[in-house]
């Protein structure tokens, strides 16, 4: 019965372009949940009350979930929304499987753009290609005037990233996962509003507007970690382990984690200091400090210089925090950033390859 009303529900939206507006309205309507969802979309959007957004969009169920929720926002709110896809150009079919989605979004008066990422991805692939679409996606917010980013990140991907963090040891920052708003840049920030919406509905509501959503091949892909971890959400939920509860704890941390980023912001303004394209470090101050302080330092230098948005993995820091403590410390590479030492300071500045 109710694939029988998702169906007549993305006829309606196929048949008629003059109404679609309605008819979008009307596929919310139709089901309690999904309404629930659309009506906490509105609210969290409402609180951002911004004029231009610009929505990440894969062609995967949950961005286009974004996109039939950002549309049905528009319907009532006065604010535009751009849509953008990154093609990495990885996969031989990649640009067709772009074209795909844009022609999809065409049928339902929703204009995509295509942005093609020109450097080529060789090694550490998902992290290096969500780097560069962080990078694409700024420079277009910068064209347009746009202020904030829109992902469609949701409660299954919070949870997934929480247990690949788990799996490398993280401390309390990687363990209270993505956060709902963070900032990009100084004029832009990434806002997910899906963090705590279930997968399921995401698909329930691709398939009710849009008849359809497509599936990226990598994401069966048995060498990413993502992949694997994601193989084991039912033998978890099987155990009792249950993503809701998973995800309350999430929240829980991430809770701990704003007292101590305020402690952390005091240490950074008193030891960080960066002058044109070189950071400095007081280094007496910073050998004072415990481990964890030091990593949080670290990075924080390393986003000043590279604008990076990911923290670097923990053992990498750490083997950095070893070497900076022998005596024959020269120099040392990390994060794309030379570390060296100039008089009483800890300095670092961009490597050039």
């Amino acid at each position: 019965n109710t694939q029988k009303q998702a169906s007549l529900c993305y006829k309606k939206l196929s048949m008629s372009k003059k109404n679609s507006s309605v008819n979008l309205k009307n596929c919310f309507k139709d089901f309690k949940d999904l309404s629930n969802i659309l009506k906490n979309f509105q609210s969290k959007l409402d609180k951002l009350n911004k004029k231009k957004y610009l929505v990440a969009v894969s062609g995967g169920p949950d961005s286009l979930a974004l996109v039939a929720l950002t549309k049905a926002y528009s319907q009532k709110k006065n604010c535009k929304f751009y849509y953008a896809l990154v093609d990495h150009n990885i996969r031989k079919n990649s640009r067709k499987e772009a074209e795909n989605v844009k022609k999809l979004l065409k049928k339902n008066k929703i204009y995509l753009k295509i942005l093609i990422n020109k450097k080529k991805i060789i090694r550490n692939i998902q992290a290096e290609a969500r780097n560069s679409r962080y990078e694409i996606l700024l420079n277009y917010c910068k064209n347009k005037k746009i202020n904030i980013i829109l992902t469609a990140h949701n409660l299954e991907d919070q949870v997934e990233t929480f247990l690949i963090r788990l799996s490398r040891g993280s401390g309390l920052k990687g363990l209270s996962g993505m956060k709902y708003l963070s900032k990009l840049e100084r004029k832009v920030s990434l806002y997910r509003p899906l963090l705590d919406v279930k997968k399921d509905f995401l698909i329930k509501i691709s398939k009710n507007i849009f008849g359809k959503y497509f599936k990226d091949p990598s994401n069966k892909n048995r060498k990413f970690l993502r992949t694997k971890i994601r193989k084991l959400k039912k033998p978890l939920e099987d155990s009792g382990i249950k993503y809701n509860q998973i995800f309350k704890s999430i929240q829980n941390l991430s809770s701990s984690k704003v007292t101590l980023e305020s402690y952390l912001n005091k240490i950074f303004k008193d030891l960080i200091k960066k002058n044109k394209s070189e950071v400095s470090i007081n280094f007496q101050k910073y050998k004072a400090l415990n481990d964890d302080t030091k990593i949080a330092i670290l990075n924080n230098a390393i986003k000043l210089l590279k604008k990076n948005y990911y923290d670097l993995r923990s053992k990498k820091i750490k083997n950095l925090i070893n070497n900076l403590n022998k005596k024959s410390f020269k120099k040392s590479t990390l994060g794309g950033c030379i570390f060296f030492k100039k008089n009483q300071n800890l300095c670092l500045k961009i490597e050039k390859l």
